[in-house]
């Protein structure tokens, strides 16, 4: 950063004109990845996920492993003529079925004929097996059954049917090939485009470098003055602007204060340091509009968790918070850690990159302790540090408390299972 304070106008529109061109060949690299990876969709959807040809395959199997066998079956007195005909109605339904969907897919106007033509085979055969459920349905005796003619029957439909596969296959060929043509013809568009955006970009940004250079003086003055006045308003915020929280500037004010009167009323103070566990991976996850919210939701949990005038709660930056309690003994301080573990759990707002639980959850460094006149200030950071380390090392979601403030580390694990006894 001290680089680029020293570097005079001129040369910092520079510095950024180079990364602004940087940035959009780096969004070109990446668009062509996305592209290369539509066409592997594309090859998915033709040839992986073919539903026409995967429903005619199904008509087929029915006619061959339900209606086909069962009149085998019949035939040799395996199955009873009941049974048979309930076994043909409910295949003659299924076919009827895939067909009415299959038929429901847009179809070619030079297919129709082919369809309609499958469509009237389809019918006569299935009307011949119609005459044999009905025969079955009144308990006739299928033995006689003429099982070169089903046979024949069968194949020929299997035939009819495999050609209008065969079709569908050629058509979605002839897509796939179409679409490789657009496929390459966007890549060159894309090339170009960004050409002329790099090579625009850098005419006006030359033109820009001229027409600022005699007014840098009273933009340096005005940047200045910016800078003063947005000092002034950085003193005078104290909240976070995403969680309406405490803000680190707010905590180091507190945090102060508190230790000072705490130390002279010889009273309890607690301090909590409380971290979302894997938050980085749930950002990667479902992106940083979701992770905002992850941590609003954090952040209503410890403020309704926390309700004491007492009681402040801080986000001391990126996924990890503060809480500081005064006149809160040890029990009690494990308490609300607990609930605050407990309620966290309990928003139930998915987490599946998450390896403890399927849920957002958090770990927390607790220590508690009766302020006197030899506790360090930073003792007491330190060694929420180092508890809030513990229990992410312990298995994170669960809190870790000590009331030592000295060197030698004696510490409580809370974990889960110690929660519920």
């Amino acid at each position: 950063m001290q680089f680029i304070e020293a570097l005079k106008l001129r040369n910092k529109l520079f510095f950024l004109f180079m990364l602004i061109t940087v940035g959009l060949i780096s969004v070109g690299i990446i668009g062509s990845m996305h592209i290369n990876s539509m066409k592997k969709n594309i090859d998915s959807v033709y040839f992986g996920s073919l539903v026409p040809v995967t429903e005619l395959n199904e008509i087929i199997q029915l006619y061959h492993n339900s209606l086909a066998n069962t009149l085998y079956k019949a035939s040799r007195k395996e199955i009873s003529p009941s049974n048979s005909s309930r076994q043909i109605a409910r295949a003659l339904k299924k076919i009827d079925k895939k067909w009415e969907s299959y038929e429901s897919h847009f179809k070619r106007y030079d297919e129709l004929e082919f369809v309609a033509y499958t469509d009237l085979e389809i019918k006569r055969t299935n009307s011949y097996f119609f005459k044999l459920y009905k025969a079955a349905k009144e308990g006739n005796d299928l033995s006689s059954l003429n099982i070169n003619n089903l046979e024949t029957k069968v194949n020929f439909i299997h035939n009819i049917i495999q050609k209008l596969i065969n079709y569908e296959i050629e058509v979605a060929s002839y897509e796939r090939k179409k679409f490789l043509q657009s496929y390459e013809k966007t890549k060159s568009q894309l090339g170009i485009a960004l050409a002329f955006i790099i090579i625009a970009l850098l005419s006006i940004s030359m033109y820009v470098f001229k027409s600022i250079q005699s007014d840098q003086s009273k933009l340096e003055l005005a940047s200045r003055k910016l800078k003063k006045v947005n000092k002034k308003l950085e003193n005078a915020s104290y909240t976070d602007s995403l969680t309406n929280l405490h803000n680190r500037r707010y905590f180091n004010h507190v945090y102060e204060k508190e230790l000072k009167r705490a130390k002279r009323n010889k009273n309890y103070i607690t301090f909590m340091m409380l971290d979302i566990d894997f938050f980085k991976q749930y950002n990667d996850t479902y992106g940083h509009v979701e992770g905002d919210f992850a941590l609003k939701s954090v952040a209503k949990v410890l403020h309704d968790t926390l309700k004491r005038p007492s009681d402040y709660v801080f986000r001391l930056g990126g996924e990890e918070f503060g809480v500081l309690l005064t006149d809160t003994d040890e029990s009690s301080s494990a308490k609300l850690a607990r609930d605050i573990c407990d309620s966290i759990r309990a928003r139930e707002l998915k987490h599946e990159n998450s390896s403890v639980n399927e849920f957002v959850t958090i770990s927390i460094g607790v220590v508690c302790c009766v302020a006197d006149d030899a506790l360090n200030d930073e003792v007491l950071i330190s060694r929420a540090d180092e508890m809030l380390y513990e229990a992410k090392e312990s298995g994170r979601d669960r809190y870790v408390i000590t009331s030592n403030v000295s060197i030698a580390t004696t510490q409580k694990v809370v974990d889960d299972e110690s929660i519920s006894a």
